[in-house]
């Protein structure tokens, strides 16, 4: 969906093995811009511990503890009441932290922009593509700057 994405995830190998970190980090900034839009405390607490492993401060076993809760918490959510949609901002918002918990960017990112277009207007937005646009921009900027990152560092 977002080309530019996909293109710099192809060029950047982006699923590679030596690339996790890249993919994790990725995966947590798309997440935060939509940390908002979370509504279960705990689901806001498995972002936290993918924060944490990214400093340095919990280990590779509580990160896997961590994404199974939250693939759980995600497949568990009982999506929206709202009539238009909005209420599926968290739905989308929870599937990205999910995602990127499993080390998978790219999906955490597609349903990270979901989340945001919902939450800024529900079923009305995500039928338009230019709505996607900011987001999409966003997030290839930042996976850009992060693998520019990464590659200068030894």
């Amino acid at each position: 969906m977002n080309e530019a994405l996909d293109r710099l995830a192809r060029e950047l190998d982006l699923d590679s093995s030596a690339n996790e970190r890249l993919r994790l980090e990725f995966g947590y900034a798309c997440t935060l811009r939509v940390k908002h839009l979370l509504e279960e405390s705990s689901v806001l607490e498995c972002l936290s511990g993918l924060g944490q492993y990214l400093d340095g401060t919990v280990d590779r076993a509580h990160l896997e503890q961590l994404a199974a809760e939250a693939a759980h918490l995600a497949n568990q959510h009982q999506g929206s009441k709202s009539i238009d949609g909005c209420g599926h901002a968290a739905v989308s918002a929870t599937y990205a932290v999910a995602n990127a918990l499993a080390g998978k960017a790219h999906q955490a990112a597609e349903y990270a922009a979901y989340a945001a277009v919902y939450g800024q207007g529900g079923y009305g937005a995500v039928a338009d593509r230019e709505s996607f646009e900011p987001e999409f921009s966003w997030q290839s900027t930042c996976l850009a700057s992060l693998a520019r990152r990464h590659v200068s560092t030894p």
